[in-house]
């Protein structure tokens, strides 16, 4: 079933479209000054209470700066901020976390598949290296390093989220024979292995 959006929704999710687009049109960088509320609120055709609001969910949401006295910004991304957003709004209930879980596992599936022809025996032994290691992080740089083979930046960006934000949960590996019984699926070229491996997770 739809939601339906009263008319400052609407107006509101307009304005930030607007600025988007903006943004892309003016090729606009980190560090880049944009418009004051006033120039935006003639440039776009909106109120400027509206143009206030985007950008007020727009630095909420790490993606823009306020300097006293010298304007608005666009900020560098910053992960750690979206993180902290849905610790503290949106993820808190044991239902979502539970989905959050099951979609990481999703993704990290598929990324396990994707890097399975991106592997050379160097690359085998930098998987045993950290498989061998006993610490905390070590399933974040498993991981991380079979994203990096497959040069996948959107599926990069949506699990570095999910994986920071598990870790305000709990500091959760598979179970240790888990990574080397992936690197013996890599080793021995046996493709169709992966989906069995994630089923007993």
């Amino acid at each position: 079933m739809a939601v339906s959006m009263s008319p400052k929704q609407k107006v509101y999710q307009a304005v930030l479209n607007e600025i988007r687009r903006y943004i892309n049109e003016n090729n606009l960088k980190p560090g880049d000054k944009l418009p004051s509320e006033r120039d935006l609120a003639e440039n776009l055709q909106a109120g400027r209470s509206s143009i206030r609001e985007a950008l007020r969910a727009m630095e909420l949401l790490g993606l823009i700066e306020t300097r006293s006295g010298q304007g608005t910004f666009l900020s560098i991304y910053k992960p750690y901020q979206t993180v902290e957003l849905l610790a503290s709004f949106i993820l808190q209930g044991s239902k979502t976390k539970q989905d959050l879980t099951v979609a990481k596992i999703i993704i990290e599936k598929e990324i396990a598949k994707l890097a399975f022809h991106q592997l050379d025996n160097e690359d085998i032994h930098v998987l045993k290296t950290i498989a061998k290691e006993n610490k905390t992080k070590k399933h974040s740089e498993f991981f991380r390093f079979l994203f990096k083979k497959t040069d996948n930046h959107l599926l990069t960006k949506i699990w570095d989220l999910m994986e920071d934000f598990s870790q305000t949960i709990n500091e959760r590996n598979y179970d240790k024979m888990f990574y080397e019984d992936l690197i013996a699926v890599y080793q021995k070229q046996k493709y169709d292995a992966i989906e069995g491996l994630f089923e007993d997770v």
